[in-house]
């Protein structure tokens, strides 16, 4: 969108003529001191304005981490990861405003997240291509998985100390990002990686770090602790994907796993101290805004121009009102991803007119954020609908439906992107059943299902291509393409408002 190349050598000659000398601090009487600054799951939030002002911004986050570095030489700064996609301001470059970002600010190592590769696996290599640090993955392979796309670790050295970094992404990437943006990768078991590798690393390193997006979520098919406790040889895991706050870590064996939440509100701090090669001490804290700013002083001034001149470039393209709403409907992510919600129903709706199908379904992972109340932007849309999915129809039997219905619910009371909204649809929910046996008394068109009738469901192509686990909808003959969903939405909400969409589709008991 503008010259970044130009722009970050100059910012970065800036920094290195600014910043203090050095102190090397970090070699005192107890052993080495390492600091280790990190984030997870930003969703592209960038600026302090961002989820209503929870968010720090990067350009408070780059004068912390240019700060500490600045101060201590044994500084290292990493990111796990869903990062490159998430509200306008980022996605309208695909991703490369915030590689740029993200090389001001100072990172030395990232791994990718499932929602890394919403702009394909492709558009993830050559955004790597852009970054002045690697990215890291263990477990990441080709197709044929029988090569890395990126390194799978790096080691540092720190006064003497050395640090192996391993990368892993979680393998629910294969369906949480459009399975046709990972078609030419594959995503091998993170644990028997990690105990393939770890053991080598810990032979010839005296700590190793895990940079993982894999999460603590119990709905995940593979968790962070289920990787610790086969793979005793990590000292620290900087974790995501489950978007946990943990404010001092989280201990499982020898091992501290720590988080930060999400979408920057807060920036992990990690000390370490070494002595004699082994690892004495670790000690895990958040800072919040607050904790940032003091480290700071003031926000770095390159990242701080680079966000002017993209927001006026994102502001021309996303200023234009194309709908209004009397009120604000709620698109957070523990409702849009638990229970039947407004938003959900609205979507579903627009979906369902516009196809002339029998049912609808929106996931709640594809429901970004609220719809404001008041004069809606293109952007206020792109921000709820950010990953340029597609609507389709399929035809389907009853069966299939039912099918669906049961995984959208298996996994209450957790959160699951999965969780659908529905329109054309109504059914009950039994909480406490076993999962596959939780739904009953659906109707389509107000008539009760019949498993072997054939039905038009209307859908994104992200769900209709298996995402979430849909397996059961993966060669569903596809009925037609209607473009893309932001579109349909905003139309329906021209024309119908938000009428008819009270709760009551999902009965829950």
């Amino acid at each position: 969108m503008f010259n970044w190349r130009k722009k970050l050598a100059a910012a970065l000659l800036g920094m290195v003529l600014a910043l203090p000398l050095p102190v090397y601090a970090s070699v005192q009487k107890d052993g080495v001191h390492i600091t280790v600054l990190h984030t997870n799951d930003m969703h592209a939030r960038v600026q302090s304005t961002d989820d209503e002002g929870k968010t720090i911004g990067m350009d408070w986050l780059a004068g912390a981490i240019w700060s500490q570095k600045g101060a201590d030489a044994d500084t290292l700064v990493l990111d796990a990861g869903d990062t490159f996609h998430g509200v306008t301001l980022i996605n309208l470059s695909r991703g490369s405003n915030m590689a740029m970002l993200m090389n001001l600010s100072g990172y030395d190592a990232m791994t990718p997240g499932n929602h890394d590769f919403n702009f394909g696996s492709q558009r993830l290599v050559e955004l790597a291509s852009m970054l002045n640090f690697p990215v890291l993955s263990a477990n990441l392979m080709d197709k044929e998985q029988k090569q890395y796309v990126f390194r799978p670790y790096k080691s540092y050295e720190f006064n003497g100390v050395k640090v192996a970094v391993v990368g892993l992404t979680t393998p629910e990437t294969a369906y949480k990002t459009n399975p046709f943006n990972v078609k030419e990768v594959a995503f091998a078991d993170p644990i028997a990686v990690a105990k393939e590798l770890v053991p080598k690393l810990r032979a010839t390193h005296d700590v190793v770090i895990g940079l993982v997006h894999i999460g603590i979520d119990k709905s995940s098919v593979v968790t962070t602790d289920q990787i610790v406790k086969a793979v005793p040889g990590f000292d620290v895991i900087i974790d995501g994907h489950s978007h946990t706050s943990l404010p001092k870590g989280m201990k499982v064996g020898k091992t501290l796993i720590c988080q930060t939440g999400w979408h920057g509100h807060a920036l992990g701090k990690v000390e370490l101290v070494v002595k004699d090669h082994k690892l004495r001490k670790v000690h895990a804290s958040l800072l919040n805004r607050q904790g940032v700013e003091k480290l700071a002083q003031k926000p770095d001034e390159g990242v701080a121009q680079a966000l002017q001149e993209i927001n006026t470039q994102v502001k021309m393209e996303t200023e234009t009102v194309v709908a209004e709403s009397p009120r604000e409907l709620n698109g957070a992510r523990e409702i849009v991803r638990t229970q039947e919600s407004e938003l959900g129903n609205l979507t579903a709706d627009a979906l369902r007119q516009a196809t002339g199908a029998d049912a609808a379904v929106v996931n709640g992972g594809g429901l970004r954020t609220s719809l404001p109340a008041g004069k809606i932007t293109k952007g206020d849309v792109l921000n709820i609908f950010p990953f340029n999915n597609r609507v389709i129809t399929l035809a389907v039997d009853g069966k299939t439906l039912k099918s669906m219905l049961e995984l959208s619910v298996q996994y209450l009371p957790a959160t699951f992107g999965g969780f659908l909204d529905v329109s054309g649809m109504t059914f009950t929910v039994d909480t406490k059943a076993p999962a596959g046996k939780r739904v009953s008394e659906i109707k389509v068109q107000e008539q009760p299902l019949e498993e072997s009738k054939i039905y038009t469901l209307a859908l994104n192509d992200f769900t209709a291509a298996g995402g979430d686990g849909y397996d059961m909808l993966k060669g569903a003959q596809m009925k037609g393409d209607f473009g893309p969903l932001e579109n349909i939405f905003v139309e329906y909400l021209q024309k119908n408002g938000l009428q008819g969409i009270e709760l009551g589709r999902i009965t829950m008991k």
